[in-house]
């Protein structure tokens, strides 16, 4: 085993046991926050009392603020696999060993970015009549060991209906999926009505809810640490929902995933 490999090793099965032990502790609020880093979500907060609250002028004129009216943003790039493994084992080499971790976490990040953007192509361009949103085609991850993989893709008709596609390594939305599977239970009653109950979607085991307020959702393991989950909004019956989920290649995303 090289060095560098060795290195590898040692970050991803401490960085898996950093996980465990953060289980059950605030996991939850850890994924809020993620969640709304890369969606860009801003919680709005009163400016500090030293700053003027004004209106911002065409900055000109005492206590005026310029309006950005110009840029085109950031350019999505992933880190470069290949150039963070070599700086990695150079860094390692000349016993910069924090910039050798950091390094090696760029190319994990890389890793699962590649993953990510290869699972949406993999998908349909159109499912059930609904034609694929690209501008909301989002990957996301946290670079540590597959733990925040997201992989999120939207169809619609530019109407009311809507099909949410989303794979990812979510170890609160596992537990609950599995708790449902392992507790044998059929269905939930509520006023008389199921809400969810459990069935299978192309030979795997799921989860299929239903809410007035959100339409169906479909939950599918895939593998030991991930989750494909459907969201249909306004599908008109239960048999419509399972017959778009039809639509993926699960056993394409496994073998994307590691998860066979």
């Amino acid at each position: 085993m090289t060095v560098l490999a060795l290195l590898l090793f040692t970050h991803t099965f401490t960085s898996a046991q950093v996980l465990n032990r953060l289980k059950g502790k605030g996991e939850q609020k850890a994924g809020e926050a993620i969640d709304n880093l890369f969606s860009g979500k801003k919680k709005k907060t009163d400016p500090p009392a030293n700053e003027s609250t004004a209106p911002a002028g065409n900055g000109s004129g005492a206590g005026s603020n310029p309006v950005n009216k110009s840029g085109g943003g950031l350019i999505s790039t992933p880190p470069d696999v290949n150039q963070n493994l070599n700086d990695a084992e150079s860094a390692y080499k000349k016993a910069s060993y924090g910039e050798s971790r950091y390094a090696i976490q760029q190319a994990m990040l890389g890793v699962e970015l590649e993953i990510g953007n290869k699972i949406l192509k993999s998908l349909p361009e159109t499912i059930s009549g609904l034609k694929k949103d690209a501008d909301a085609d989002q990957v996301t991850s946290t670079g540590y060991g597959w733990a925040g993989l997201t992989i999120l893709r939207k169809y619609n008709d530019n109407k009311e209906k809507e099909l949410r596609v989303t794979i990812a390594n979510n170890t609160v939305w596992m537990s609950a999926v599995n708790m449902y599977l392992a507790s044998g239970a059929y269905a939930q009653q509520t006023g008389g009505e199921q809400n969810w109950k459990q069935t299978k979607v192309k030979g795997n085991r799921a989860i299929i809810e239903y809410d007035e307020s959100s339409g169906y959702k479909l939950s599918v393991p895939v593998g030991q640490s991930s989750l494909l989950v459907y969201e249909g909004v306004n599908f008109a019956s239960e048999k419509e929902i399972m017959a778009a989920a039809d639509a993926i290649d699960i056993d394409g995303i496994k073998k994307l995933l590691g998860e066979n």
